[in-house]
């Protein structure tokens, strides 16, 4: 059956080629377009809720995460300092200290004798899952899409963003540390991990095993596209475009050149797998968050003296909306979809990275995975929205509640601008040029998510069609093509159709951490323990 399935993906291969032409590229965006429609109509059902159509998704990730830290007792915030010291290696002695035999052979499910070995498991450090997974996070969402939520909801806009991060913080733990628990390691070391196994596997040890299966593969189906399309497609897109206009070059096959480049440098990290990717993302993501955030501080310090009334406009904003902005609820739900499609907490895509990690405390690496929506949202997002907020204070460059879709009303012109344009002009009032740093900045975000989510993608490919290596060098071969019709190609629908794949990946993956949240709370409870016990 898997191989079937695969021979009907192979048979796309060449019809994507010819996705170049213009014309026929028009052709197979106008027909795909009602789909796409369809498809993100379904996605984001919503239901009215004063006189608001809420997103049953978003009200599931808001309810889901709510839930967790409430009973986790506030992880984001107890269990801030055991991350910090986890990721920088400072309990790493528990995965190599020796276990003292005991009469019986089995406890709590492992063998005596080989749970001092279980630290073996895994192929990266957790420093390294953190970078690759912030890595699939941190990009475009939180440069175009943060100037679009507050150009949307206003300066309080910020304010929901925060809170949906904090209490997002709280599933990346419930997930990750899912992710370690059940993921199966192969007889070469090779990990395999995610949401797809923490479904078939957890729910089949709770007693759902066929819920589990579909689950796991409606998963995998949704993840695969997603990385082809919003964690490929769409990065590449967004890198060439940012390129051409910063270099201002011309020519209908210049985007196809950027992209094969692209897909040269992509494909040299995705061939030598996880470890490589690590390897790669570890030195990337710190390098794009220092330049970010320090030119972030750069601007914040140069406008201090406003630092307080723009904390007042984020505050008063987030619980008295300005006219014209549609009431608090209206702002929270902008707040929150903008966090949501951020850090992505409850899509479970993180997962599948931190799953690699070397530990035999699954809770280990959950903890470290929380400060993945703080580094996202609560920290890069912030700072991008304070640039904003201090730019349109000093210049009014748009009124708050004028942005449709990804583009902003700029009031002296009268014309829509793009996220990433609103953005740029904000950091380039304060640092003359600093927008050629941001196109930069972007091209290293795409480049890192690409990889990112490549491995995301290959993960569950090999779920659906098995671990050999022609489906491996089938997905490499398709997930390449796409970087380059990305970057070549105006295909919107398919962008559209497969970043409403990444937000779909929230159904199954809560259904199953509802689930399966007690498993989690025992793991935790294990790790703390025997935190202790090296502490005497």
């Amino acid at each position: 059956m898997k191989y079937k399935l695969l021979s009907i993906f192979t048979i796309f291969l060449p019809m994507l080629t010819f996705a170049q032409d213009k014309g026929l590229d028009e052709k197979v965006n106008d027909a795909f377009m009602p789909v796409a429609v369809w498809w993100e109509g379904f996605v984001l059902t919503s239901i009215p809720i004063a006189g608001y159509n809420l997103p049953i998704v978003l009200m599931l990730l808001i309810i889901g995460a709510t839930f967790f830290t409430v009973y986790f007792k506030f992880p984001n915030i107890t269990k801030f300092g055991l991350a910090i010291n986890t990721v920088r290696g400072k309990y790493d002695e528990l995965d190599h200290h020796s276990v003292e035999k005991a009469e019986l052979n089995i406890v709590d499910g492992d063998l005596v004798d080989t749970i001092g070995d279980e630290s073996k498991e895994g192929e990266v450090s957790h420093f390294q899952a953190l970078a690759t997974a912030v890595s699939g996070t941190v990009g475009l969402g939180n440069i175009a899409g943060v100037a679009v939520a507050i150009a949307l909801g206003g300066p309080g806009a910020t304010f929901w963003m925060i809170v949906c991060g904090l209490i997002g913080m709280s599933t990346k733990f419930v997930e990750c540390t899912l992710g370690v628990k059940y993921r199966d390691v192969g007889a070469d070391g090779t990990v395999y991990g995610g949401p797809m196994y923490y479904l078939s596997r957890g729910l089949k040890q709770q007693g759902f095993s066929g819920l589990g299966k579909v689950l796991g593969i409606v998963f995998a189906i949704l993840c695969v596209g997603a990385s082809f399309g919003g964690g490929n497609a769409f990065q590449s897109n967004q890198a060439a475009v940012q390129l051409t206009t910063m270099l201002n070059l011309q020519g209908g096959a210049t985007g196809v050149i950027i992209g094969v480049i692209l897909a040269f440098l992509v494909g040299i990290v995705i061939i030598g797998g996880i470890k490589k990717i690590a390897s790669v993302t570890e030195k990337i993501v710190p390098f794009m968050a220092v330049i970010y955030v320090l030119a972030s501080l750069v601007i914040i310090f140069a406008n201090i003296k406003y630092i307080g009334e723009a904390f007042a406009m984020i505050f008063n904003g987030a619980f008295t909306p300005m006219a014209g902005l549609g009431g608090i609820l209206g702002v929270i739900i902008v707040g929150f979809q903008r966090a949501a499609f951020s850090n992505e907490a409850g899509a479970g895509s993180a997962a599948i990275a931190h799953s690699a990690v070397k530990t035999k405390y699954p809770a280990s690496e959950g903890v470290v995975a929380l400060l993945e929506p703080f580094i996202d949202t609560v920290v890069i997002c912030t700072m991008t929205a304070l640039v904003i907020i201090f730019f349109n204070m000093d210049a009014g460059a748009f009124e708050y509640g004028n942005a449709v879709n990804s583009t902003v009303l700029i009031t002296e012109t009268g014309n829509y601008v793009g996220g990433v344009d609103l953005t740029s002009m904000a950091y380039d009032s304060v640092i003359p040029g600093f927008r050629y740093i941001l196109t930069i900045a972007i091209i290293l975000f795409a480049f890192s998510t690409m990889i990112s989510w490549s491995y995301y993608g290959l993960q569950s490919w090999k779920f659906l069609f098995g671990r050999g290596k022609y489906a491996d060098v089938v997905y490499k071969v398709l997930f390449l093509l796409f970087v380059v019709i990305g970057a070549g190609a105006t295909l919107d629908a398919v962008i559209k159709f497969s970043d409403a794949m990444i937000l779909a990946l929230v159904f199954p993956n809560m259904i199953g951490l509802l689930f399966l949240f007690p498993r989690v709370k025992e793991e935790l409870n294990k790790y703390i323990m025997d935190i202790k016990g090296i502490r005497k």
